[in-house]
């Protein structure tokens, strides 16, 4: 996913943040410095210690030490993209020759105000936003400040965890800070609400931030950037409102965490993915796309409700793979049951001729699980090996 692989560190205020604090902007007056945050800026400073303690306790978290909160220029965001492309390209996904890069920093110059770093346990704000939007802003980047005194956000996202279970535990990270600063910001708006005992509320918010006239770099971007960007807000929303059902305000990490983007999508923790290993003397990088890219795969090869056929999804990576040719991709995947292996299998087999090279698909038992291997631009003669992790 975009949103994790690209910015590994960094926990951006993204579009939520914007179209939140655009609804329900509201000011501050003056403020006493607070010894709950760390700052050479008095008047951040004072603003988030008037907000920091009650914030905490709607996350149902503890603060146990101060917050440290400074400002940032754009130019210094840029050290945090990491962008890669080369299976989203192979997948058909992006156009080969993009320049994922710029694309990046143009939709995070565009859509970012804020940021939380773990590496460096601090709150930065970008230093061009309006005074207007600073209390907003602040309420959703200072929920992530709490997270990280409950659990540690950089361990949580660490890329050698896999892409699937860094979308899944940004989505819970960005999800329970949005519920918190939209329930916080409805509040001072003299319009509370109990974002717990609304139903479907992740479907209420995308027509929100689907409103991207105002927003052309997150409109003009591929979909897969577009839809990853989107994510950890909607669906990270809507599976910390399952937790919040009943009127607690479950924080989700520990027992709670999500380990894949199939438990935020269906909220049921106990279905764990099986892990795959993908092998061979010419494969250089290996991942997974996970339940939720699964999905935008296939919506992108068959059209609208193609994702639908993700569901049943029990694990998957690719590996990319060096051939005579230039480089190639070889993508596992294991399924529920042989019905919804057997649907995938056909699907893709439908869809082969869209992918950017020659693809073919191949019907596998993977310790007795059903499997599939698609391989784009990767011939027979170049051999890897599949196993199941244990």
């Amino acid at each position: 996913m975009v949103h994790a692989r690209c910015v590994r560190r960094a926990l951006p205020g993204g579009a939520v943040s914007l179209v939140a604090v655009a609804l329900l902007a509201c000011g501050g007056g003056a403020q006493q410095p607070s010894t709950l945050v760390e700052s050479s800026d008095d008047e951040l400073a004072a603003m988030a210690g008037s907000l920091l303690a009650d914030l905490a306790e709607r996350s149902g978290m503890e603060l146990v030490e101060p917050v440290r909160l400074e400002k940032r220029s754009r130019d210094e965001l840029v050290s945090y993209l990491r962008p890669t492309v080369a299976a989203y390209a192979l997948l058909g996904l992006v156009p080969p020759d993009l320049d994922l890069r710029s694309v990046l920093l143009e939709l995070y110059t565009e859509q970012v105000a804020g940021f939380y770093d773990p590496d460096s346990t601090a709150l930065f704000i970008l230093d061009d936003q309006p005074q207007v939007m600073l209390q907003g802003l602040l309420i959703h980047e200072l929920v992530h400040a709490v997270q990280d005194q409950t659990a540690d956000l950089a361990a949580l996202t660490e890329p050698t965890l896999g892409n699937d279970r860094q979308v899944a535990a940004h989505a819970a990270i960005e999800g329970h800070a949005t519920l918190v600063m939209l329930e916080y910001m409805a509040e001072m708006s003299g319009v509370p609400m109990d974002l717990g005992e609304i139903p479907d509320f992740a479907a209420r918010l995308r027509p929100a931030l689907e409103g991207m006239a105002q927003f052309p770099a997150l409109a003009g971007a591929p979909r897969v950037i577009r839809e990853s960007l989107l994510f950890p807000y909607l669906e990270g929303a809507g599976y910390v409102q399952g937790l919040w059902r009943g009127g607690e305000r479950t924080a989700p990490f520990g027992p709670y965490l999500p380990l894949s983007t199939e438990q935020v999508l269906t909220g049921n923790r106990g279905d764990l993915p099986v892990r795959l290993s993908v092998e061979g003397s010419a494969v250089v990088h290996t991942d997974g796309l996970g339940r939720f890219e699964t999905g935008i795969v296939l919506d992108t090869h068959l059209g609208a409700g193609g994702g639908d056929l993700a569901e049943g999804w029990g694990g998957d990576q690719y590996a990319l793979v060096e051939t005579p040719a230039g480089e190639g991709l070889v993508w596992v995947s294991v399924w529920d049951g042989p019905e919804a292996r057997d649907r995938f299998a056909s699907a893709v087999t439908r869809a082969v001729d869209s992918f950017p090279a020659e693809a073919t698909v191949e019907i596998l038992e993977l310790d007795g699980r059903p499997g599939v291997m698609v391989r784009i631009g990767v011939p027979p003669e170049v051999q890897v090996a599949v196993s199941v992790m244990p």
